[in-house]
Order: structure tokens, then C-alpha cells, then sequence
């Protein structure tokens, strides 16, 4: 079975910080790794027998590091979409040429990791889908049985989970529970770096150039900036009573207690 699993270089978020003046990301000596998510995702395919592994992603040439490093964990091949032509892609404009590439390649299952956590928006992997007109199943946490034409997996919900079986060629999102983290071998890292990396730009792939970067992203991001973080301080003074009375009158007041 061909599985594709679609994965994104992101910067570190425990080291990222917004230029309050521009409202742009400061990307300068942020280390990029790989998305979390898409780790777990890659790691609970490759627990999958008789399976060829292929490590997807688009970006700059850089991104070859988190393609490297899906090497070095065991997939069997990678491939990345590089082209200025990709530049400035919204999630839309990523999901159509993710897809396009999909379909060149010709998978029984695609895996993503549920949202990155530059972007926060769970978008990618459900649009991929739709894309290429698949059934999908998002949220999942455990793959519980798949076979050459069906896969069944458990769904994490806000209550607790379903389990939900659908017909394959299909589409996975998973969380972090689908999978623990690991650490590739020695022999995998040293595979990885005498690998080579396909790359594919937008004629390789069939693609429609007014569907990609900026052309084809129907939004955009116009600012980002950090939540204000300042509170409210009150001191109260007085004896026991009178202090036990301005806090019951301020709880009240703020109808914290009644």
C-alpha cells in the first residue's frame, strides 16, 4: 500500500516573537522543525506493514531538512514542492497543489498531522480531501484496522470518541496521541543524507498557476500581533473585618459570589 503523509516546516513556536511595529513574525534565528503533528502522523504510518511511506511537503529549499529527517525515521522516499510559484500560498492555495501532487502520486491513504501550529487552522488536510474528492476522517487518534480497500479509526470528540470506518482511497488527520515520539537510528540518519530528495515545481505536477501563491489564496494574513497581558491590581487595607468586608463586597460587586 502507497501511503502519503503531508507534513510542514514551521518555526519553533517557544522561540518566535511578533514585530509589534510591522505586526509581522520576527523569523530571524528561529529554528524550524518539523509540524508536531505531522511527526505523530509520520511515525503511526510507519507502524503500518507492507506499506511504501513517501514524505510530501512544500516550501522554500530549506525544507528539505524536515524531509531529511522523515528519512531518517524510515519513510522509503520524499518529495518536495518548490517553486516560486508556491510563494505566498493561503491554505487553499497550499491544499490545491498538496493535492495535485497527491494525484501524481496515487496513494491509497494520505496522513496529516491535524492543524501546524504556526497557523492554527486545521484547514489543510480537510481541503485536500475535498480536493480530490475522498472520504475523510479527522481527529484521529488510533487507526484500528485497514485493509487494500477500507480503513477504521478512532475519533477523538469533546466527549470522547467515535469509531468511524470508510472506503479507501481516503484521507487521515491525527492528533498527537496517534503515535509516540521516537528517535530515528543512527543508520536511518545516515540514509537520510545519502537519500535524494525529488522536487517537483508547478509544471511537474500539473497545476494551474492562477490556483498558486498569491494568485490563487483568497485570504490573507494583514496582521499579527500578542494579546495585551496587563491585570488589574487592587490593595485592600485595613484590619481582618475590614478586609474580609471589601473582598466579599468586591467578589460580589464582580458578581463572583452571590
Amino acid at each position: 500500500m502507497k501511503i502519503v503523509v503531508c507534513m510542514k516546516q514551521v518555526p519553533d513556536t517557544n522561540e518566535i516573537k511578533i514585530d509589534q511595529k510591522t505586526g509581522t513574525l520576527k523569523r530571524e534565528g528561529v529554528p524550524a522543525i518539523m509540524n508536531p503533528e505531522d511527526k505523530h502522523a509520520l511515525l503511526a504510518a510507519l507502524k503500518i506493514k507492507n506499506a511504501e511511506i513517501i514524505a510530501l511537503s512544500m516550501g522554500p529549499p530549506q525544507a528539505e531538512m524536515i524531509l531529511r529527517e522523515a528519512l531518517a525515521y524510515g519513510a522509503d522516499k520524499a518529495v518536495l514542492l518548490c517553486d516560486f510559484a508556491f510563494a505566498g500560498s493561503d491554505t487553499a492555495a497550499t491544499s490545491y497543489a498538496l493535492a495535485q501532487a497527491i494525484k501524481k502520486i496515487d496513494p491509497m491513504l494520505i496522513m496529516c498531522g491535524r492543524q501546524a501550529i504556526d497557523g492554527d487552522t486545521a484547514q489543510v488536510g480537510p481541503q485536500i480531501a475535498e480536493l480530490l474528492q475522498i472520504p475523510q476522517i479527522t481527529y484521529v487518534q488510533k487507526i484500528i484496522n485497514l485493509s487494500k480497500d477500507k480503513i477504521e479509526a478512532e475519533k477523538e470528540t469533546e466527549i470522547g470518541h467515535d469509531i468511524i470506518e470508510c472506503k479507501l482511497p481516503a484521507l487521515i488527520t491525527c492528533t498527537d496521541n496517534i503515535a509516540e515520539i521516537a528517535y530515528p537510528s543512527l543508520q536511518g540518519i545516515e540514509k537520510a543524507f545519502e537519500s535524494k530528495i525529488e522536487t517537483w515545481k508547478a509544471e511537474n505536477i500539473n497545476a494551474e498557476k492562477e490556483k498558486l501563491g498569491l494568485k490563487g489564496s483568497p485570504t490573507w494574513v494583514n496582521k499579527s500581533f500578542t494579546p495585551s497581558q496587563q491585570r488589574q491590581g487592587n490593595i485592600l487595607r485595613g484590619n481582618s473585618k475590614e478586609l474580609a468586608k471589601q473582598l466579599a463586597d468586591m467578589l460580589i460587586g464582580k458578581e463572583i459570589v452571590k
